[in-house]
């Protein structure tokens, strides 16, 4: 086991920086997931890890061992991908054993790893079976097992649940996780699925157009994201977010005015006549009628009311999503979602009183997209 060490790694392809500037360490024994949209270089920096790829600048080590010019045989890192990549003539056992013997290992240490390593896996009984007879699911167990029985100093994992059904998916994330526990090898995961992030990472590097947006661990990076891209990327359902005008007392959202809390006057220096968007996520929405009682007892600085039209009911079984849109004039609608109670929902087209709990409103500046709430 070790840690893996990446200073100011830049990845080009024709003049094109695929990632750029890539600094992060992962402590040994750590589970740390690279994540964020298609196309924003998370499997570039994985493969270059892996030395199946080269950084056309910058240093990378894995333990104390500067590997940039060292083989990717020679890195002592396992990886799976998302095809799993399985030799189709050999058996499951064959396959397990595939690396042990390109290493010489020994035959009663190759024999005595596959056995362990498929008890742990649940998959002694498909020992004798090839590829082709395996389900996606038990295809994966078998690839993560090829990594494990080599028993590298570095997992690396491209998306490795991605071909399963949803049902399947959690499963082995959880799998994935407990495996982790008892192992302890420093891994690094890619995906661009943010639950699989939130769930299994100990920390999360989120990536976009090549450069690091944020670090942190799963709860902080949910509850203070560095900037808009962030905000929206993580959480399922997304952030909403509001183009506002600060009015000096007042947010003002499409006509409608919205309190400005005294928090975010003492957080932000907030200019009159600038504007700002808003951003608050679907839990911290609430449908209230004019007749609620709880209305009554909140000082005025505090209702956060916005007026909203249904555009569509969305039942998820324990709660109901509810997408609506802000009336305007002219252009297009902003959005606000909201997750409701299933016993009473609302029906497409009614118009809803929405209240927003501002002390969970974030506000980040427009031009640059970062956060003006940290």
């Amino acid at each position: 086991m070790a840690r893996v060490y990446l200073e100011k790694i830049t990845r080009q392809f024709n003049a094109v920086a695929a990632v750029e500037d890539i600094t992060f360490e992962v402590p040994d024994g750590q589970f740390w997931v690279l994540v964020g949209p298609s196309g924003c270089g998370k499997s570039t920096i994985l493969r270059t890890i892996a030395g199946l790829d080269n950084a056309t600048s910058g240093k990378l080590y894995i333990g104390d061992r500067l590997v940039n010019q060292v083989p990717a045989r020679e890195r002592d890192v396992a990886m799976v991908f998302q095809n799993y990549a399985l030799y189709p003539h050999m058996t499951v056992a064959e396959n397990l054993a595939f690396g042990l013997r390109m290493r010489r290992s020994d035959a009663t240490t190759i024999q005595s790893r596959v056995e362990a390593v498929a008890r742990s896996l649940d998959i002694t009984h498909l020992l004798a079976r090839k590829p082709r007879q395996l389900s996606g699911g038990q295809q994966q167990r078998v690839a993560l097992g090829r990594a494990i029985a080599r028993q590298p100093q570095v997992f690396l994992l491209d998306e490795p649940l991605s071909n399963l059904d949803a049902q399947l998916r959690d499963d082995t994330r959880a799998e994935l996780k407990q495996l982790h526990q008892r192992l302890g090898v420093t891994t690094i995961y890619v995906t661009h699925d943010q639950v699989e992030a939130m769930t299994l990472a100990d920390q999360i590097v989120v990536l976009n157009r090549g450069k690091i947006q944020q670090i942190s661990d799963p709860q902080t990076l949910y509850a203070k994201p560095a900037n808009q891209m962030v905000a929206t990327f993580v959480g399922n359902p997304p952030m909403n977010l509001l183009h506002a005008t600060y009015d000096g007392t007042h947010f003002q959202v499409e006509g409608q005015p919205l309190p400005c809390p005294d928090r975010l006057r003492q957080q932000v220096n907030l200019i009159a006549g600038q504007r700002y968007n808003l951003g608050i996520r679907p839990e911290h929405l609430q449908i209230v009628s004019e007749l609620d009682p709880s209305e009554s007892n909140l000082s005025e600085s505090n209702r956060g009311h916005l007026m909203a039209e249904v555009s569509v009911v969305e039942p998820l079984g324990r709660e109901i999503l509810i997408r609506t849109v802000l009336p305007v004039e002219r252009g297009a609608a902003p959005t606000l979602n909201l997750q409701v109670n299933p016993m009473q929902p609302p029906h497409p087209s009614d118009r809803l009183s929405l209240r927003l709990d501002l002390d969970q409103l974030f506000v980040f500046d427009p031009s640059t997209g970062d956060s003006l709430t940290q």
